[in-house]
Protein backbone atom coordinates (compact mmCIF):
# COMPACT_ATOMS: atom_id res chain seq x y z
CA UNK A 1 0.00 0.00 0.00
CA UNK A 2 1.28 3.49 -0.85
CA UNK A 3 2.05 6.22 1.68
CA UNK A 4 -1.14 7.22 3.53
CA UNK A 5 0.22 10.30 5.31
CA UNK A 6 -1.97 12.63 3.23
CA UNK A 7 -5.19 11.21 4.68
CA UNK A 8 -4.17 9.94 8.13
CA UNK A 9 -4.26 13.19 10.09
CA UNK A 10 -3.36 14.00 13.68
CA UNK A 11 -6.76 12.98 15.06
CA UNK A 12 -8.62 11.18 12.29
CA UNK A 13 -8.60 9.82 8.75
CA UNK A 14 -9.95 12.21 6.11
CA UNK A 15 -9.80 12.51 2.33
CA UNK A 16 -11.62 12.97 -0.97
CA UNK A 17 -13.92 10.04 -1.70
CA UNK A 18 -13.03 8.19 -4.90
CA UNK A 19 -9.59 9.76 -5.05
CA UNK A 20 -8.00 9.27 -1.64
CA UNK A 21 -10.60 7.17 0.12
CA UNK A 22 -12.73 4.30 -1.19
CA UNK A 23 -14.47 1.23 0.20
CA UNK A 24 -11.54 -1.11 -0.52
CA UNK A 25 -9.14 1.06 1.46
CA UNK A 26 -11.64 1.62 4.24
CA UNK A 27 -12.07 -2.15 4.57
CA UNK A 28 -8.32 -2.35 5.24
CA UNK A 29 -8.60 0.39 7.84
CA UNK A 30 -11.35 -1.61 9.53
CA UNK A 31 -9.21 -4.74 9.64
CA UNK A 32 -6.21 -2.79 10.95
CA UNK A 33 -8.32 -1.13 13.66
CA UNK A 34 -9.61 -4.56 14.68
CA UNK A 35 -6.03 -5.75 15.12
CA UNK A 36 -5.25 -2.68 17.23
CA UNK A 37 -8.09 -3.17 19.69
CA UNK A 38 -8.50 -6.97 19.54
CA UNK A 39 -6.47 -7.60 22.74
CA UNK A 40 -8.92 -5.48 24.73
CA UNK A 41 -12.26 -5.56 22.91
CA UNK A 42 -14.28 -8.26 21.11
CA UNK A 43 -16.53 -5.80 19.24
CA UNK A 44 -16.74 -2.37 17.59
CA UNK A 45 -19.63 0.10 17.32
CA UNK A 46 -19.95 2.03 14.05
CA UNK A 47 -22.00 5.12 13.15
CA UNK A 48 -22.14 7.41 10.14
CA UNK A 49 -23.36 10.83 9.05
CA UNK A 50 -25.65 11.84 6.17
CA UNK A 51 -23.06 12.04 3.39
CA UNK A 52 -23.91 9.92 0.34
CA UNK A 53 -20.71 7.92 0.72
CA UNK A 54 -21.05 7.28 4.46
CA UNK A 55 -23.27 4.14 4.53
CA UNK A 56 -21.09 2.30 2.02
CA UNK A 57 -17.86 3.26 3.76
CA UNK A 58 -19.26 2.27 7.16
CA UNK A 59 -20.31 -1.10 5.75
CA UNK A 60 -16.85 -1.65 4.24
CA UNK A 61 -15.20 -0.81 7.57
CA UNK A 62 -17.52 -3.27 9.32
CA UNK A 63 -16.51 -5.94 6.80
CA UNK A 64 -12.87 -5.30 7.64
CA UNK A 65 -13.53 -5.55 11.38
CA UNK A 66 -15.46 -8.81 11.10
CA UNK A 67 -12.79 -10.28 8.80
CA UNK A 68 -10.50 -10.24 11.85
CA UNK A 69 -13.01 -12.13 14.01
CA UNK A 70 -14.50 -9.19 15.91
CA UNK A 71 -18.21 -8.39 16.08
CA UNK A 72 -19.80 -5.13 14.93
CA UNK A 73 -22.76 -3.13 16.22
CA UNK A 74 -24.12 -0.71 13.60
CA UNK A 75 -26.00 2.30 14.98
CA UNK A 76 -26.66 3.81 11.54
CA UNK A 77 -27.22 7.56 11.20
CA UNK A 78 -25.67 9.33 14.17
CA UNK A 79 -23.99 12.51 15.31
CA UNK A 80 -20.38 12.11 16.42
CA UNK A 81 -21.30 12.62 20.06
CA UNK A 82 -24.03 9.99 19.66
CA UNK A 83 -21.29 7.57 18.55
CA UNK A 84 -19.25 8.59 21.60
CA UNK A 85 -22.31 7.87 23.75
CA UNK A 86 -22.58 4.42 22.19
CA UNK A 87 -18.89 3.76 22.77
CA UNK A 88 -19.18 4.85 26.39
CA UNK A 89 -22.48 3.21 27.30
CA UNK A 90 -21.77 -0.07 25.46
CA UNK A 91 -18.13 -0.21 26.49
CA UNK A 92 -16.92 -0.67 22.90
CA UNK A 93 -14.33 0.96 20.65
CA UNK A 94 -16.01 3.04 17.96
CA UNK A 95 -15.71 4.35 14.44
CA UNK A 96 -17.63 7.39 13.19
CA UNK A 97 -17.85 8.10 9.46
CA UNK A 98 -17.91 11.84 8.90
CA UNK A 99 -15.84 14.68 7.48
CA UNK A 100 -17.51 17.10 9.90
CA UNK A 101 -17.75 20.51 8.18
CA UNK A 102 -15.62 19.64 5.14
CA UNK A 103 -17.21 19.91 1.66
CA UNK A 104 -19.37 17.12 0.28
CA UNK A 105 -16.59 15.40 -1.66
CA UNK A 106 -14.77 14.52 1.58
CA UNK A 107 -15.35 11.79 4.12
CA UNK A 108 -13.40 10.41 7.02
CA UNK A 109 -13.20 8.21 10.11
CA UNK A 110 -12.98 9.27 13.75
CA UNK A 111 -11.81 6.37 15.92
CA UNK A 112 -12.02 5.82 19.65
CA UNK A 113 -11.36 3.07 22.15
CA UNK A 114 -13.97 1.81 24.60
CA UNK A 115 -15.33 4.63 26.74
CA UNK A 116 -14.89 7.14 23.89
CA UNK A 117 -11.16 7.43 24.56
CA UNK A 118 -9.64 9.12 21.48
CA UNK A 119 -7.38 7.38 19.00
CA UNK A 120 -4.85 9.83 17.55
CA UNK A 121 -1.37 9.59 16.10
CA UNK A 122 0.21 8.80 19.47
CA UNK A 123 -2.55 6.50 20.69
CA UNK A 124 -2.96 4.04 17.83
CA UNK A 125 -3.67 5.92 14.61
CA UNK A 126 -0.04 5.77 13.44
CA UNK A 127 -0.09 2.03 14.11
CA UNK A 128 -3.29 1.60 12.09
CA UNK A 129 -1.74 3.50 9.20
CA UNK A 130 1.44 1.41 9.34
CA UNK A 131 -0.54 -1.84 9.36
CA UNK A 132 -2.51 -0.82 6.26
CA UNK A 133 0.60 0.40 4.44
CA UNK A 134 2.44 -2.85 5.14
CA UNK A 135 -0.56 -5.05 4.37
CA UNK A 136 -3.08 -6.33 6.92
CA UNK A 137 -2.35 -9.96 7.79
CA UNK A 138 -5.14 -12.41 7.03
CA UNK A 139 -7.13 -14.01 9.84
CA UNK A 140 -8.05 -17.67 9.38
CA UNK A 141 -10.55 -17.91 12.23
CA UNK A 142 -14.31 -17.48 12.35
CA UNK A 143 -15.46 -14.04 11.10
CA UNK A 144 -17.40 -11.80 13.44
CA UNK A 145 -21.08 -10.96 13.32
CA UNK A 146 -22.93 -7.73 12.52
CA UNK A 147 -25.96 -6.53 14.47
CA UNK A 148 -27.90 -3.28 14.39
CA UNK A 149 -28.93 -1.13 17.36
CA UNK A 150 -30.67 2.26 17.52
CA UNK A 151 -29.23 4.31 20.39
CA UNK A 152 -30.82 7.71 19.66
CA UNK A 153 -33.49 7.43 22.38
CA UNK A 154 -30.93 6.29 24.97
CA UNK A 155 -28.55 9.07 23.95
CA UNK A 156 -31.32 11.63 24.35
CA UNK A 157 -32.38 10.28 27.74
CA UNK A 158 -28.80 10.30 28.98
CA UNK A 159 -28.30 13.96 28.04
CA UNK A 160 -31.63 15.00 29.54
CA UNK A 161 -30.63 13.30 32.77
CA UNK A 162 -27.49 15.45 32.89
CA UNK A 163 -29.32 18.74 32.21
CA UNK A 164 -32.94 19.08 33.30
CA UNK A 165 -34.76 21.34 30.86
CA UNK A 166 -38.28 20.27 31.83
CA UNK A 167 -38.71 23.13 34.31
CA UNK A 168 -37.47 25.86 31.96
CA UNK A 169 -39.72 28.78 31.17
CA UNK A 170 -41.10 28.58 27.63
CA UNK A 171 -38.48 29.56 25.06
CA UNK A 172 -38.47 30.04 21.31
CA UNK A 173 -35.24 28.64 19.85
CA UNK A 174 -34.09 28.72 16.24
CA UNK A 175 -31.87 25.73 15.39
CA UNK A 176 -29.77 25.68 12.21
CA UNK A 177 -28.65 22.09 11.57
CA UNK A 178 -26.89 23.02 8.34
CA UNK A 179 -28.36 19.90 6.68
CA UNK A 180 -26.17 17.93 9.07
CA UNK A 181 -26.74 15.51 11.92
CA UNK A 182 -28.32 18.07 14.23
CA UNK A 183 -31.42 17.54 12.09
CA UNK A 184 -31.35 13.91 13.23
CA UNK A 185 -30.71 14.43 16.96
CA UNK A 186 -32.47 17.69 17.89
CA UNK A 187 -36.08 16.48 17.34
CA UNK A 188 -35.57 13.59 19.77
CA UNK A 189 -33.48 15.42 22.37
CA UNK A 190 -35.89 18.38 22.60
CA UNK A 191 -39.15 16.44 22.23
CA UNK A 192 -41.73 17.37 24.88
CA UNK A 193 -39.70 20.21 26.39
CA UNK A 194 -41.18 23.72 26.90
CA UNK A 195 -39.44 24.99 23.78
CA UNK A 196 -40.78 26.14 20.46
CA UNK A 197 -38.14 24.92 18.05
CA UNK A 198 -37.90 26.83 14.75
CA UNK A 199 -36.00 24.43 12.49
CA UNK A 200 -33.63 25.52 9.74
CA UNK A 201 -32.08 23.10 7.25
CA UNK A 202 -33.02 19.93 9.16
CA UNK A 203 -33.14 17.90 5.93
CA UNK A 204 -30.18 15.51 5.97
CA UNK A 205 -28.18 16.37 2.87
CA UNK A 206 -24.46 15.76 2.60
CA UNK A 207 -24.19 18.13 -0.36
CA UNK A 208 -24.88 21.04 2.05
CA UNK A 209 -27.17 22.95 -0.34
CA UNK A 210 -27.72 25.98 1.91
CA UNK A 211 -24.34 26.76 3.46
CA UNK A 212 -21.25 25.00 4.76
CA UNK A 213 -21.88 23.24 8.04
CA UNK A 214 -19.18 25.21 9.84
CA UNK A 215 -20.77 27.73 12.22
CA UNK A 216 -17.41 29.23 13.23
CA UNK A 217 -17.27 30.95 9.84
CA UNK A 218 -19.42 34.09 10.19
CA UNK A 219 -20.95 33.71 6.72
CA UNK A 220 -22.52 30.40 7.76
CA UNK A 221 -24.60 31.86 10.61
CA UNK A 222 -26.06 34.78 8.64
CA UNK A 223 -29.29 32.86 7.97
CA UNK A 224 -29.60 31.89 11.63
CA UNK A 225 -29.05 35.47 12.78
CA UNK A 226 -31.70 36.76 10.40
CA UNK A 227 -34.24 34.11 11.44
CA UNK A 228 -33.71 34.79 15.17
CA UNK A 229 -34.49 38.46 14.58
CA UNK A 230 -37.38 37.71 12.23
CA UNK A 231 -39.27 35.40 14.60
CA UNK A 232 -38.31 37.12 17.84
CA UNK A 233 -36.55 34.06 19.21
CA UNK A 234 -34.89 33.90 22.61
CA UNK A 235 -31.77 32.30 21.14
CA UNK A 236 -30.32 30.54 18.13
CA UNK A 237 -28.20 27.39 17.97
CA UNK A 238 -26.11 26.22 15.00
CA UNK A 239 -24.46 22.82 14.71
CA UNK A 240 -21.63 21.71 12.47
CA UNK A 241 -21.98 18.78 10.06
CA UNK A 242 -21.54 15.96 12.57
CA UNK A 243 -23.10 17.99 15.41
CA UNK A 244 -20.23 17.64 17.85
CA UNK A 245 -19.85 21.45 17.93
CA UNK A 246 -22.47 24.10 18.61
CA UNK A 247 -22.49 27.85 18.16
CA UNK A 248 -24.88 30.20 19.97
CA UNK A 249 -26.44 33.53 18.97
CA UNK A 250 -28.45 35.68 21.35
CA UNK A 251 -31.91 37.21 20.96
CA UNK A 252 -30.44 40.10 18.95
CA UNK A 253 -28.85 37.67 16.52
CA UNK A 254 -25.41 38.52 17.88
CA UNK A 255 -22.83 35.71 18.19
CA UNK A 256 -21.96 34.47 21.66
CA UNK A 257 -18.24 33.75 21.92
CA UNK A 258 -17.33 30.09 22.58
CA UNK A 259 -15.16 31.41 25.42
CA UNK A 260 -18.27 32.96 26.96
CA UNK A 261 -20.09 29.64 26.62
CA UNK A 262 -17.10 27.89 28.23
CA UNK A 263 -17.23 30.23 31.22
CA UNK A 264 -21.01 29.91 31.60
CA UNK A 265 -20.98 26.10 31.46
CA UNK A 266 -17.95 25.95 33.77
CA UNK A 267 -19.80 27.94 36.44
CA UNK A 268 -22.80 25.60 36.16
CA UNK A 269 -20.61 22.51 36.47
CA UNK A 270 -18.74 23.99 39.42
CA UNK A 271 -22.05 24.57 41.20
CA UNK A 272 -22.60 20.81 41.04
CA UNK A 273 -19.02 19.88 41.94
CA UNK A 274 -17.36 22.75 43.85
CA UNK A 275 -13.61 23.15 43.72
CA UNK A 276 -13.16 21.02 40.63
CA UNK A 277 -10.76 21.49 37.75
CA UNK A 278 -11.81 23.17 34.48
CA UNK A 279 -9.70 22.84 31.32
CA UNK A 280 -9.35 25.66 28.79
CA UNK A 281 -7.05 25.88 25.81
CA UNK A 282 -4.54 28.67 25.37
CA UNK A 283 -6.54 30.68 22.82
CA UNK A 284 -9.59 30.82 25.08
CA UNK A 285 -10.32 34.22 26.60
CA UNK A 286 -8.36 35.00 29.75
CA UNK A 287 -11.77 35.75 31.24
CA UNK A 288 -12.38 31.99 31.44
CA UNK A 289 -9.70 31.18 34.04
CA UNK A 290 -10.56 34.38 35.92
CA UNK A 291 -14.23 33.39 36.21
CA UNK A 292 -13.39 29.76 37.04
CA UNK A 293 -11.12 30.88 39.89
CA UNK A 294 -13.69 33.37 41.17
CA UNK A 295 -16.19 30.51 41.45
CA UNK A 296 -13.78 28.31 43.38
CA UNK A 297 -12.60 26.18 40.49
CA UNK A 298 -9.10 25.28 39.37
CA UNK A 299 -8.39 26.47 35.81
CA UNK A 300 -5.83 24.45 33.84
CA UNK A 301 -4.47 25.71 30.50
CA UNK A 302 -3.67 23.31 27.65
CA UNK A 303 -2.56 23.23 24.05
CA UNK A 304 -5.17 23.47 21.29
CA UNK A 305 -6.67 20.13 20.21
CA UNK A 306 -9.02 17.51 21.59
CA UNK A 307 -6.30 14.96 22.33
CA UNK A 308 -4.57 17.42 24.68
CA UNK A 309 -7.85 18.46 26.31
CA UNK A 310 -8.96 14.87 26.92
CA UNK A 311 -5.55 13.78 28.20
CA UNK A 312 -5.42 16.69 30.64
CA UNK A 313 -8.99 16.01 31.78
CA UNK A 314 -8.01 12.42 32.53
CA UNK A 315 -4.84 13.49 34.35
CA UNK A 316 -6.53 16.14 36.50
CA UNK A 317 -10.00 14.64 36.92
CA UNK A 318 -11.48 17.81 35.41
CA UNK A 319 -15.26 18.03 35.20
CA UNK A 320 -15.38 20.18 32.06
CA UNK A 321 -13.19 21.52 29.28
CA UNK A 322 -13.81 24.14 26.60
CA UNK A 323 -12.05 25.24 23.43
CA UNK A 324 -12.48 28.47 21.52
CA UNK A 325 -13.35 26.32 18.46
CA UNK A 326 -16.71 25.53 20.13
CA UNK A 327 -15.74 22.04 21.27
CA UNK A 328 -16.97 21.32 24.81
CA UNK A 329 -15.90 18.28 26.86
CA UNK A 330 -17.68 16.77 29.85
CA UNK A 331 -16.39 14.33 32.45
CA UNK A 332 -19.90 12.92 32.74
CA UNK A 333 -19.88 12.25 28.98
CA UNK A 334 -16.75 10.11 29.04
CA UNK A 335 -14.62 13.27 28.67
CA UNK A 336 -15.86 13.45 25.06
CA UNK A 337 -16.98 16.56 23.22
CA UNK A 338 -20.68 17.15 22.71
CA UNK A 339 -22.19 20.28 21.22
CA UNK A 340 -25.65 19.17 22.22
CA UNK A 341 -24.89 19.05 25.94
CA UNK A 342 -23.25 22.48 25.82
CA UNK A 343 -26.30 23.92 24.05
CA UNK A 344 -28.55 22.36 26.67
CA UNK A 345 -26.57 24.03 29.45
CA UNK A 346 -26.92 27.44 27.79
CA UNK A 347 -30.66 26.98 27.30
CA UNK A 348 -31.08 25.73 30.87
CA UNK A 349 -29.29 28.81 32.21
CA UNK A 350 -31.49 31.03 30.04
CA UNK A 351 -34.69 29.23 31.04
CA UNK A 352 -33.95 29.44 34.77
CA UNK A 353 -34.24 33.24 34.80
CA UNK A 354 -36.37 35.91 33.17
CA UNK A 355 -33.70 37.99 31.44
CA UNK A 356 -32.38 37.86 27.90
CA UNK A 357 -29.51 35.73 26.69
CA UNK A 358 -27.46 38.83 25.90
CA UNK A 359 -27.82 40.03 29.50
CA UNK A 360 -26.99 36.58 30.83
CA UNK A 361 -23.88 36.09 28.72
CA UNK A 362 -22.61 39.61 29.43
CA UNK A 363 -21.71 38.32 32.89
CA UNK A 364 -19.23 35.90 31.30
CA UNK A 365 -17.72 38.14 28.61
CA UNK A 366 -14.98 40.54 29.71
CA UNK A 367 -12.71 41.30 26.78
CA UNK A 368 -12.73 41.94 23.03
CA UNK A 369 -11.21 39.37 20.69
CA UNK A 370 -10.18 39.13 17.06
CA UNK A 371 -11.25 35.60 16.33
CA UNK A 372 -8.80 33.40 14.43
CA UNK A 373 -7.01 35.15 11.56
CA UNK A 374 -5.09 33.00 9.07
CA UNK A 375 -2.08 34.13 7.04
CA UNK A 376 -0.49 32.11 4.24
CA UNK A 377 3.30 32.24 4.63
CA UNK A 378 6.23 30.38 3.11
CA UNK A 379 8.34 30.09 6.26
CA UNK A 380 6.22 29.78 9.37
CA UNK A 381 9.16 29.47 11.74
CA UNK A 382 10.88 32.60 10.46
CA UNK A 383 7.70 34.68 10.75
CA UNK A 384 7.06 33.53 14.32
CA UNK A 385 10.68 34.29 15.18
CA UNK A 386 10.26 37.79 13.72
CA UNK A 387 7.21 38.38 15.93
CA UNK A 388 9.12 37.11 18.95
CA UNK A 389 12.02 39.46 18.20
CA UNK A 390 9.68 42.42 17.78
CA UNK A 391 7.81 41.93 21.05
CA UNK A 392 10.03 39.84 23.31
CA UNK A 393 12.37 42.58 24.56
CA UNK A 394 9.69 45.14 25.36
CA UNK A 395 9.32 46.11 29.04
CA UNK A 396 6.70 44.13 30.93
CA UNK A 397 6.16 41.60 28.14
CA UNK A 398 6.08 37.91 29.00
CA UNK A 399 5.92 35.02 26.56
CA UNK A 400 5.49 31.28 26.50
CA UNK A 401 5.76 28.64 23.81
CA UNK A 402 3.38 25.93 25.03
CA UNK A 403 1.68 25.94 21.62
CA UNK A 404 3.15 28.35 19.11
CA UNK A 405 4.02 31.71 20.67
CA UNK A 406 1.88 33.53 23.24
CA UNK A 407 2.80 37.14 24.05
CA UNK A 408 1.30 38.78 27.16
CA UNK A 409 1.46 42.57 27.19
CA UNK A 410 1.64 44.80 30.29
CA UNK A 411 -1.71 46.44 29.48
CA UNK A 412 -3.47 43.07 29.77
CA UNK A 413 -3.71 42.36 26.06
CA UNK A 414 -2.26 39.18 24.60
CA UNK A 415 -1.99 37.25 21.39
CA UNK A 416 -1.10 33.75 20.25
CA UNK A 417 0.40 32.86 16.89
CA UNK A 418 0.87 29.24 15.90
CA UNK A 419 1.46 27.21 12.78
CA UNK A 420 -1.20 25.02 11.21
CA UNK A 421 -0.36 21.31 11.34
CA UNK A 422 -1.66 20.69 7.82
CA UNK A 423 -1.38 23.92 5.79
CA UNK A 424 1.21 26.69 5.19
CA UNK A 425 -0.72 28.96 7.53
CA UNK A 426 -0.08 30.94 10.66
CA UNK A 427 -3.10 31.33 12.94
CA UNK A 428 -3.39 34.50 15.01
CA UNK A 429 -5.71 35.13 17.97
CA UNK A 430 -5.72 38.51 19.72
CA UNK A 431 -7.50 39.67 22.88
CA UNK A 432 -7.50 43.08 24.54
CA UNK A 433 -9.62 45.42 26.64
CA UNK A 434 -11.71 46.75 23.74
CA UNK A 435 -12.17 46.41 19.99
CA UNK A 436 -9.92 49.38 19.20
CA UNK A 437 -7.03 47.85 21.16
CA UNK A 438 -7.65 44.49 19.46
CA UNK A 439 -7.51 46.11 16.02
CA UNK A 440 -4.32 48.01 16.78
CA UNK A 441 -2.54 44.93 18.11
CA UNK A 442 -3.81 42.78 15.24
CA UNK A 443 -2.55 45.28 12.67
CA UNK A 444 0.86 45.41 14.32
CA UNK A 445 1.31 41.64 14.41
CA UNK A 446 0.00 41.08 10.87
CA UNK A 447 2.41 43.69 9.52
CA UNK A 448 5.24 41.50 10.76
CA UNK A 449 3.68 38.19 9.72
CA UNK A 450 2.76 39.32 6.23
CA UNK A 451 5.86 41.39 5.66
Amino acid sequence: MSDLSSIVKAYDIRGVVGEQLDEALVREFGAAFALLIKPDSPSVVIGHDMRDSSPGLASAFADGVTSQGLDVVLIGLASTDELYFASGSLGMPGAMFTASHNPAKYNGIKLCRAGASPVGQDTGLAEVRKTVEQGVPAFDGQPGTVTEQDVLADYSAYLRNLVDLSTSRPLKIVVDAGNGMGGHTVPTVFAGLPFEIVPMYFELDGSFPNHEANPLDPKNIVDLQAKVREVGADAGVAFDGDADRCFIVDERGEPVSPSTVTALVAVRELAKDPGSTIIHNLITSKGVPEIVAEHGGKPVRTRVGHSFIKAEMARTGAIFGGEHSAHYYFRDFWRADTGMLAAMHVLAALGEQDGTLSALTAEYSRYAASGEINSTVDDQGARVAAVKDAFGARPGVTLDELDGLTINLPDGGWFNIRASNTEPLLRLNVEAADSAAVQALTDEVLAIVRG
